[in-house]
């Protein structure tokens, strides 16, 4: 059997700077809540996929959709608000 090995060079070269820049870092930060939120969305619609809803999944589920809607809006106030007035959008 013959052994596979890549015929092309690497495309992106590999640094040692491999670790998140504190901009990055601080972008993630910004989107945290949002990233939450929809992660607890995620797991109120994980719940139903081996049963049914009752009452209280459907409020959960809501609740969550209301909280990555209200995270969604304020991280585009955040943006909004970011921006220099005079600034083209």
């Amino acid at each position: 059997m013959k052994s596979i090995a890549a015929l092309q060079s690497i495309v992106t070269p590999w640094s040692d700077g491999l670790e998140p820049s504190d901009a990055e870092l601080d972008a993630i930060e910004q989107e945290m809540p949002l990233i939450l939120a929809e992660v607890e969305l995620l797991d109120a619609l994980i719940v139903l996929l081996d049963r049914p809803a009752s009452e209280f999944d459907g409020r959960r589920i809501r609740r969550a959709h209301n909280r990555v809607l209200a995270a969604r809006r304020d991280a585009a106030n955040r943006a909004t608000g970011m921006q220099v007035s005079g600034d083209a959008a």
